[in-house]
């Protein structure tokens, strides 16, 4: 029995009273020996009591222990086996040894005995990477995890309807999207208001129909945008269709010979209308960025998906947006005390002669331009180019190095990127950090990797080259322009080489621009001067292009040998002949470089978006025309991710 439970009965305090009772017990007896007798005869009968409670007390605590004690162990065994939670013993082996009822009923079958993957692969990995709690899932039920690892002794805790709570939130979450029709006043323009009309009409009974089938709440707000309210779990059953509503439009505007093609920004991931709104705008920019006709949806993280983009980019018949564009540039350019142009690494024609004519709109405005180019690396098709520019002194004074421009930089610097909207791209990446404001001109489709915050763009998806769309900034300046003959050349070599001599992604505002460049001095001569190749190049190419197998639905894949190096030139100009072969409508050849990438080069005619495949592969393009570099992996292994990106591709529906 514990002391401290007798200590009432038996303690000093009760010693002392019966000590000082005794004591005038034994003063009184010495006065008056009848009443000592009875007073002692009285502490007796008072100690025996005591002596009587304490047995008495003991034993019903004891009984009272021991009944509690069993009630208690009884308890236990009954939580064990019939509480909702589930309790697993394993040993090194991670098999397991003991299971309480629980887990049986969760398995259904014996699982003594059997290894612990047989409930659940998560458990493995928990095991295996050390780690005390997590949720899993186990059949249709989810489970809390709880190990401890010491032990060898898991606990389930079933947390299914925590889990579906917690789905059924995320699916009500809101969605604020953005639809806009890609080429509406395009298409409009000089159309009779009948016509007009019923083709508007069309478009939103489509929309409407598409909209009630999906429970989706849509609003027109502008002759050519519409608003459209729904939740992310219809956003996820639209996705699973890829967002056929762009198709469906398509077809339908196609009939009328007037095709009209839509693009969405979706914004979710927020809790404030605000915020979704702002997303939902900017999934619309990037998707039309991209060139129109798909589906952008940004998400709080900053992770974008893209569904749609199987057209290209309508070229644009009004030239309001160039004229805008020139002379906002016009601009900046006079209120800058310096003006930087820069391309992209390794830069080819277009990146070099689209720096050039915009040199020569700075120079048109009487202010002085400079070009950054790291003269170490320059693409092999320019090398020719930049011997003339070395034998022209004016425009050779116009280059500096990436050093020195660090060196020059100032508050007042004006920086323009040509040929490229991606900061990992630039020559020189941390002059974005320097210069305060950037303007961006490019004609690829516009990727998840952007500049940060430029104070103007010019991306038209559309256009065949950044030499076209600077040629059009140069028509407009309002100044009287006068071209050299190497400055004209180089932009027309830019268009020419894009365009692949105006064989493909070629509009009537190419022919235009190449026009304007002719009557201002263009020399054709030149240009196939400057377009020559090496006899070594063209047996390399040749090479890679005997190499090509078809793969699947006029796919042709070639690859070079093992140790094999070709220049990015070389693996491009392989794709772009293999493209003119008989049954070819997409064609992809893989080849290291000398700095120890793989690369990939894309090309199509058009009905294989070759960008959207790319960008499996973290690269990008056009919808013709795409490459992308992979790091630490062989040929053959390049070769297996291709394919598994095109079977993605042509399996999932081209998202």
């Amino acid at each position: 029995m514990p002391k401290f439970l007798m200590k009432r009965w038996h303690g000093y305090h009760i010693i002392t009273l019966f000590a000082v009772a005794l004591t005038f017990v034994g003063i009184l007896t010495w006065y008056q020996w009848q009443i000592g007798l009875i007073g002692f005869f009285t502490l007796g009968v008072l100690a025996f009591y005591a002596v009587q409670a304490r047995i008495s007390f003991e034993r019903d605590l004891e009984e009272y222990i021991l009944t509690l004690s069993y009630r208690v162990t009884k308890a236990g065994e009954e939580a064990i086996t019939k509480m909702p939670i589930g309790i697993i013993l394993y040993n090194e082996e991670k098999k397991i040894q003991w299971a309480n009822p629980y887990v049986t009923s969760i398995i259904s079958t014996e699982v003594i005995g059997k290894d612990i993957k047989g409930i659940s692969e998560g458990l493995i990995t928990l095991l295996e990477e050390d780690i005390s709690s997590d949720t899993i899932q186990i059949g249709e039920l989810f489970f809390h995890v709880s190990i401890e690892q010491n032990e060898r002794l898991i606990y389930f805790l079933d947390v299914t309807e925590n889990e579906e709570t917690k789905v059924l939130y995320e699916e009500a979450q809101t969605v604020v999207s953005l639809i806009f029709l890609d080429n509406y006043d395009e298409v409009t323009q000089g159309m009779e208001d009948q016509v007009r009309s019923r083709l508007m009409s069309q478009v939103t009974l489509a929309l409407n129909n598409w909209a009630n089938e999906n429970q989706i709440f849509l609003r027109r707000i502008a002759s050519d945008r519409f608003i459209a309210v729904m939740n992310v779990k219809v956003l996820q059953a639209i996705e699973k269709n890829r967002f056929d509503i762009l198709d469906e439009i398509r077809e339908l505007t196609g009939k009328e010979k007037v095709p009209i093609t839509l693009s969405i920004g979706v914004g979710t991931g927020e809790d404030s209308l605000r915020e979704l709104g702002i997303l939902a705008q900017s999934s619309l920019d990037l998707a039309l960025g991209r060139g129109g006709d798909q589906v952008a949806i940004k998400k709080k993280n900053g992770k974008v998906t893209f569904y749609g983009g199987k057209s290209n980019a309508l070229e644009k018949r009004t030239r309001v947006r160039a004229r805008v564009i020139s002379h906002a540039l016009r601009d900046f350019v006079l209120e800058s005390e310096k003006v930087f142009i820069m391309g992209h690494k390794n830069p080819d024609m277009d990146a070099i002669g689209a720096a050039i004519g915009v040199q020569k709109i700075a120079d048109v405005n009487g202010k002085e331009a400079t070009i950054i180019l790291d003269h170490h690396d320059i693409n092999h098709d320019v090398q020719k180019l930049m011997e003339e520019v070395e034998n022209h002194d004016d425009l050779w004074s116009k280059f500096i190095t990436p050093v020195e421009a660090l060196e020059e930089v100032t508050p007042e610097t004006l920086l323009i990127i040509v040929d490229t909207h991606k900061p990992s791209m630039v020559i020189e990446p941390k002059l974005l950090e320097q210069v305060e404001r950037i303007v961006v001109l490019d004609h690829h489709r516009r990727g998840e990797d952007f500049i940060r915050d430029p104070v103007l763009v010019y991306m038209e998806p559309y256009a065949s080259s950044t030499a076209e769309l600077v040629t059009e900034l140069l028509e407009y300046q309002p100044k009287t322009l006068k071209m050299d003959r190497l400055e004209a050349t180089a932009l027309l070599a830019g268009i020419i080489v894009d365009t692949k001599s105006f064989a493909v992604r070629t509009g009537a505002r190419t022919f235009d621009a190449a026009s304007f460049l002719r009557s201002n001095g263009a020399d054709t001569t030149l240009v196939q001067k400057l377009l020559k190749e090496d006899l070594d190049h063209y047996v390399k190419r040749a090479k890679l292009i005997e190499s090509a197998d078809y793969y699947r639905n006029g796919v042709a894949i070639a690859t070079a040998k093992e140790g094999e190096m070709c220049s990015q030139i070389i693996i491009a100009q392989a794709a772009d002949t293999l493209l003119t072969m008989k049954d070819i409508v997409a064609s992809f050849v893989i080849s290291k470089r000398k700095d120890g990438l793989v690369s990939i080069s894309a090309r199509s005619l058009g009905e294989i978006n070759v960008q959207l495949i790319m960008e499996r592969l973290n690269g990008g393009g056009h919808l013709s025309n795409a490459a992308t570099q992979l790091e630490e992996v062989s040929i053959e292994e390049a070769k297996e991710q291709l394919k598994d990106a095109i079977d993605d591709y042509l399996e999932g529906g081209k998202s």
